[in-house]
């Protein structure tokens, strides 16, 4: 299968220190010969930020609005034409930080129907000094935001460590674990940590395309030792990284209606939307189908075009693994169940 373009997005509040991360971040990537592209959203008529940004690197600006609300139908379309346009290698998207996070997973994923995407992880910068203060106020707009921002998140850069004392640092650590029980916290002061490492550490959204074609492999072989690592929900056992916030599967084999529309209707309370592009084994056309409060809609098209048969799943901390191993069953790209045999004595 065709590589998918890695994405990134930085979160967090302003002055938390989004910024310089994004600057250590393409120090990292153009040193190892790669191109990275930036997507950089200001609330503002003028993107200050990005003026920081050396001009060798391709970046897509939305001014006058947040990604999440006035301007969040322009993501897609601008991601998709700065991929397009320049080719990068990697892609981030440092979005403003009034931007709800689950609303930019929703807008990025959107291009997954059209354009093979990999979201790969969601950082949130927290402002240590700036968590504690609103935590024991608790109370207004900017504390309930700063929680989804920590919530959804797939890495926690807890920044500006020095700002606050050990006992105040261990406070935070504990707050954000009870707000986010998945995400690896790092201490920071400026951001200053090893991108390598964060990086690689980064599995909270991945897509399907990752697992290249080791399906085929374990069908062929009877599974043997897929089977050793499936428990007693079918689901293949997996680290905390399997909690998701999104989660894209590309099909390769057309699938049964009536088996998806029954996968749709079962999907975890944790999956709040969920689109894509199917092709059934068992009618001539393709099909757009939504899926969003428990209800899920079915639409024949036609796509212009080469649109590949594919499904997102937006939610909170869901399982990827449970749900690839039922879509890959779906596909009959593996058993439903390992095989038992019965032998008489």
């Amino acid at each position: 299968m065709e590589q998918a373009m890695p994405v990134y997005i930085l979160s967090g509040f302003l002055g938390s220190g989004k910024t310089t991360l994004l600057q250590r971040l393409l120090d990292h990537w153009k040193a190892q010969g790669l191109k990275p592209a930036v997507v950089m959203n200001e609330l503002g008529e003028v993107n200050l930020d990005g003026l920081l940004v050396e001009q060798s690197v391709p970046m897509a600006e939305m001014l006058g609005g947040c990604i999440c609300c006035s301007i969040r139908g322009d993501l897609s379309t601008e991601l998709a034409t700065l991929i397009k346009k320049e080719s990068p290698d990697v892609v981030v998207i440092e979005a403003t930080g009034a931007a709800n996070p689950l609303e930019i997973v929703d807008a990025v994923t959107e291009i997954s129907l059209y354009q093979l995407v990999e979201l790969k992880g969601l950082i949130t910068v927290v402002d240590a000094a700036h968590l504690i203060e609103l935590y024991r106020s608790q109370q207004g707009a900017t504390y309930r935001l700063m929680q989804e921002q920590i919530r959804c998140a797939s890495v926690l850069i807890l920044n500006k460590t020095d700002r606050v004392t050990p006992q105040e640092a261990e406070e935070i650590t504990a707050i954000l674990r009870k707000w986010n029980a998945y995400a690896e916290i790092l201490p920071a002061v400026r951001c200053d940590l090893e991108p390598e490492a964060l990086l690689d550490g980064m599995g909270g959204i991945h897509a399907e395309a990752r697992f290249q074609e080791e399906d085929e492999v374990q069908a062929a072989e009877g599974q043997a030792e897929y089977a050793g690592e499936v428990g007693e929900t079918g689901a293949a056992v997996h680290g905390s990284h399997d909690h998701v916030m999104a989660y894209t599967h590309y099909f390769k084999r057309p699938v049964n209606s009536e088996e998806f529309e029954q996968f749709v209707k079962e999907l975890p309370r944790d999956v709040y939307r969920a689109k894509g592009i199917v092709t059934f084994s068992d009618t001539s056309s393709r099909f757009l189908f939504q899926y969003a409060y428990r209800e899920a809609d079915f639409m024949k098209i036609t796509p212009q075009g080469e649109v590949p048969d594919v499904a997102v799943f937006i939610g909170e901390h869901f399982s990827s693994l449970e749900l690839r191993t039922r879509l890959l069953q779906l596909e009959k790209r593996i058993l439903a169940r390992p095989a038992v045999v019965k032998r008489s004595l």
